[in-house]
């Protein structure tokens, strides 16, 4: 059998539409639906204002006539009506079938590429990156500790220091012990005429003067 002939029987193969498209395609059927169902509304309160004027002028064969016409219309505008819930039920299935099918296909996409992330590296080269982190860590570590270390003398014995200052102190006392001593002569005192004795005044030596005196003995010795 020819490809013609089966063309002829089975018909010409149907492009593959998108849902986007069909959506697209149902919402204009919708609008077109819409818009018959509101001329059919307009027709029938036309007839309903006939029939109306008819009963007014007594002609009750015409006026039933209007109503039977009313009737077919109400019944096209119900039919339409329907349809355009079918239209409806089908475009909320054809949105959901959509996202579903986007989801599936963003979660097929996040899969393959984490795979192919996987296949980059294993775990042994996780685990020598982070030692590999931890060996720069702690020297970063160690060179910030260098750089903030005090720069000077190093730290001094504080017992070596006081020591050495009391050797100082005695060094000092002594050589002060070992200047001789200046005597400041006493200033004279004015007695008045017939009040003056005739014997030497002895002056007594105070008492710092005797323990420097006798320290100076205990040295000459």
């Amino acid at each position: 059998m020819s490809k013609t002939l089966l063309t002829r029987l089975l018909g010409k193969p149907k492009p593959k539409v998108s849902a986007q498209e069909t959506i697209a395609k149902l919402n204009e059927t919708l609008e077109m639906l819409e818009k018959k169902e509101t001329v059919l509304l307009k027709k029938a309160g036309a007839e309903v204002e006939k029939a109306k004027e008819f009963t007014r002028s007594k002609n009750k064969r015409a006026a039933i006539q209007c109503l039977k016409r009313k009737r077919l219309y109400d019944q096209q505008v119900e039919q339409l009506g329907n349809f355009q819930l079918r239209i409806h039920d089908q475009m909320i299935m054809l949105e959901g079938a959509q996202a579903t099918t986007e989801t599936v296909d963003a979660l097929r996409t996040g899969a393959f590429a984490m795979k192919r992330m996987q296949t980059e590296f294993n775990l042994d080269d996780v685990d020598n990156i982070m030692d590999e982190i931890t060996e720069q860590t702690e020297k970063m570590r160690q060179v910030q500790e260098a750089l903030s270390a005090p720069i000077g003398p190093a730290d001094y014995d504080e017992d070596e220091l006081e020591a050495e200052l009391e050797e100082l102190e005695g060094a000092e006392l002594e050589e002060q012990l070992l200047q001789p001593t200046i005597t400041t002569p006493a200033a004279p005192v004015h007695v008045p005429a017939g009040q003056q004795h005739t014997h030497p005044v002895s002056v007594k030596p105070t008492a710092e003067e005797d323990e420097l005196a006798k320290l100076q003995a205990e040295m000459a010795l």
